[in-house]
């Protein structure tokens, strides 16, 4: 007989500083298969390429502005980080 509840993945545990950049060493790719959510003092927010949570900062894209390489120029925004998962 076999059991009817649906096998889930493991969802790792999610690090104190992480970024979405793969080039970053605080890039941890197991962590992006699933939907991560990072509440920033008490708001959701979409828009944060990279957190720490012991620290409280977040940065996320400022405008439109872009560097010479073409990536997202960001600003370190101060306050309560929250991560979790979907």
């Amino acid at each position: 007989m076999t059991d009817p509840t649906p096998v889930t993945p493991a969802r790792p545990e999610l690090p104190d500083h992480l970024s979405a950049d793969p080039r970053s060493p605080f890039h941890v790719a197991a962590a992006f298969e699933h939907d991560i959510g990072i509440r920033f003092n008490d708001k959701e927010r979409s828009d944060v390429e990279e957190y720490c949570v012991s620290e409280g900062w977040v940065k996320v894209p400022a405008g439109k502005a872009r560097d010479r390489f073409g990536r997202p120029l960001t600003i370190k925004l101060k306050g309560r980080v929250e991560a979790f998962y979907r």
